[in-house]
């Protein structure tokens, strides 16, 4: 079996899809109408693929606290400075509980905790 895709529903298409293009990294690869008001983006990153959905009718997102979305970033000083630049503070960190690993988490424009991770082998 294998893992194809996480979904999130979303309050704006464009403002997610801008988050997750410019602060994640991922490409949108496929983007459509769904139905009557129903907008749908598949992102991906190679290995990556997410799934937001926003409905015109119902554009209320109810994301948990204990769920997070983890992307590994090549410099985790690089992506800290991304993240200031823009406006979007840091929710959480840096931590790094071992020498191998350091991360942060931040919000998306919906509220779903995001962990930007560094593997330093």
């Amino acid at each position: 079996m294998k893992f194809c895709w996480s979904t999130l529903r979303v309050k704006d298409l464009e403002e997610s899809i801008k988050f997750y293009t410019d602060i994640v990294g991922l490409e949108v690869v496929n983007k459509f109408s769904a139905g009557p008001g129903v907008e749908i983006a598949f992102l991906d990153s190679g290995e990556t693929k997410i799934e937001l959905i926003c409905d015109g009718e119902n554009r209320d997102s109810n994301v948990g606290n204990d769920i997070s979305w983890g992307f590994e970033v090549g410099s985790l000083d690089k992506a800290l400075a991304l993240v200031k630049e823009k406006g979007i503070p840091v929710d959480s960190g840096p931590l790094q509980p071992n020498p191998h690993v350091k991360f942060f988490f931040i919000k998306d424009p919906n509220g779903m905790k995001i962990q930007l991770v560094e593997n330093m082998a």
